[in-house]
């Protein structure tokens, strides 16, 4: 069973920033890529960022990109996602994810079937 529970959510204005955090626990299988997805109103969850296990690679979807940077700790089991410039479509819950993909996965790894989900998540809203 893995255990992940993400933090970090809230209010902010147009422009501002916020920093999510995600702990890990229990069997999270040693060194598996981590992702963050999230889930805005009216639409399914989407792709937002991933880390490989070492932190060497990252993909970003293409709204996000330059505003948000994901990084790891896996001394601490810790996976954060710093937002920067927030826009107000940016709105909504946030999910951290562990990958199922092995090493051999080639780009962005964007489908929710390639990760398991098993926070709570939290919300960010961003407002005009």
């Amino acid at each position: 069973q893995v255990q992940l529970v993400e933090s970090g959510g809230g209010l902010v204005q147009t422009g501002g920033s916020l920093r999510l955090s995600c702990t890990a626990s229990g069997r999270t299988g040693g060194s598996r890529p981590m992702g963050w997805f999230r889930l805005v109103p009216g639409k399914a969850r989407e792709f937002v960022a991933s880390i490989s296990w070492n932190g060497g690679t990252t993909y970003y979807a293409d709204s996000v990109k330059g505003r948000f940077a994901i990084s790891r700790d896996n001394a601490e089991n810790l996976v954060y996602l710093q937002m920067s410039s927030l826009k107000p479509e940016d709105t909504g819950v946030y999910y951290c994810a562990v990958g199922l993909y092995g090493p051999t996965w080639s780009g962005p790894p964007t489908q929710e079937r390639l990760w398991d989900f098993w926070g709570q998540g939290t919300q960010v809203t961003v407002s005009s």
